[in-house]
């Protein structure tokens, strides 16, 4: 298959991949109708385009709590993404620490802290939720620091499991579930030989260095829905704020009021996102979110942005509605599915060809000059208005 733009990389994953794992990496919550918006409403924003300004000399690098990025954008925490690739965390590191921008290993991965920080040279950036097992959390956290890692992501909008209806569907949960897995992946023996076989172990690797003994995939659901904790608020992060000594991001901002608090804690950032459209179908998209949380905060702390962000144009479009940085997670994990390192590697260099583009035909040389006045006021394509007069 020729993979001639970012959005390739989703077909040859859907071929290279059990249907569960591709489903769950593709799926949302309830009927989708926020997964699908994040990308449509994203695709309406309306650029200026302006012309003869002599745009020899482009920058896409920004300095983000005291690093240097090569691009606006950090790979996002996904679960279990060594399922998506052999030992899939490391590869997908070792492909965004080659092009100078973060990568950000879930909790719950496969390859565990400890096997990641060794094979790249950059920081590594940690993300956790608000679990009931503490112990796990403490655990983590002293093991994230002790291996250097410079940034956590505290993801704060799952307290509940979202209703994802595809993963029953899909073999993922339901009943006869292992074995239905098991069928699909003798139908996809690439993927069997690749990680079935050689991508072993299997493991949630992080939770079972911390329980000293193997905690397998198929405890992967249920042990996050035993564990989300619904009593989490402000006073709950107050410790790991303490403990914490690198920069503290809140993942799972939507509402303004909520960025001011985020603020009023200490947090240096936060990450406009509602989880990809996994977890409550009928939020608001992040594009439409972001420019009055922006409003609200920007100057104050730094502002992240994910879900529905698929090219480098859709990195110019969010940086234009306010925000320091993106973070991207489906298109990078379609692309490790289908290429390994490579296809990160690749996925990166595309995204910032398509930056170089979108910054020349709006006339912007750099991150710095990605502000509103890119869009036009009150644009619309179809009948979205997306911003004010």
């Amino acid at each position: 298959m020729i993979i001639s733009s970012p959005t390739d990389y989703r077909e040859a994953a859907r071929r290279r991949l059990p249907p569960f794992l591709f489903h769950y990496i593709d799926g949302g919550a309830y009927a989708e109708k926020t997964l699908r918006r994040n990308v449509e409403e994203l695709a309406e924003v309306a650029l200026r385009q302006r012309v003869l300004r002599d745009m020899r000399q482009l920058d896409t690098s920004i300095e983000l709590f005291g690093e240097k990025l090569a691009l606006p954008v950090a790979l996002s925490p996904v679960g279990i993404t060594g399922m998506y690739a052999r030992r899939g965390e490391v590869q997908a590191a070792m492909a965004a620490d080659a092009k100078g921008v973060p990568f950000t290993l879930s909790s719950v991965s496969v390859c565990p802290i400890e096997e990641v920080v060794p094979r790249i040279k950059r920081p590594m950036w940690f993300q956790l939720y608000v679990l009931k097992d503490r112990g796990f959390m403490k655990n983590a956290l002293e093991r994230a620091q002790a291996a250097g890692c410079s940034t956590l992501v505290f993801t704060v909008d799952m307290p509940v499991p979202g209703a994802r209806y595809r993963d029953a569907h899909s073999g993922m949960s339901g009943p006869n579930a292992a074995l239905r897995r098991y069928a699909q992946a003798v139908l996809h023996p690439r993927w069997s030989w690749d990680v079935g076989l050689w991508g072993r172990p299997h493991d949630l690797g992080n939770i079972s260095r911390y329980f000293g003994k193997t905690i397998g995939l198929e405890d992967y659901m249920g042990y996050l829905g035993e564990n989300f904790d619904p009593s989490i608020s402000w006073k709950d992060l107050e410790w790991i704020r303490e403990f914490w000594k690198g920069a503290m991001l809140i993942k799972g901002i939507l509402d303004p009021d909520d960025a001011r608090d985020a603020v009023r804690f200490g947090a240096d950032g936060i990450v406009v996102s509602n989880h990809g459209g996994r977890q409550l179908d009928g939020v608001l998209p992040t594009a439409r979110a972001l420019p009055p949380i922006a409003d609200a905060v920007k100057g104050q702390i730094k502002i992240l942005v994910d879900s529905g962000i698929r090219s480098g144009l859709d990195v110019v479009r969010m940086l234009a509605l306010g925000a320091d940085c993106t973070m991207i997670g489906r298109a990078y994990i379609y692309a490790l599915a289908a290429a390994g390192q490579a296809g990160v590697a690749n996925l990166l260099d595309l995204l910032q060809k398509e930056m170089h583009v979108a910054m020349t035909l709006t006339s912007v040389k750099n991150v710095g000059e990605m502000t509103r006045d890119m869009l036009v006021r009150g644009g619309h394509q179809g009948d979205r208005v997306l911003l004010p007069e």
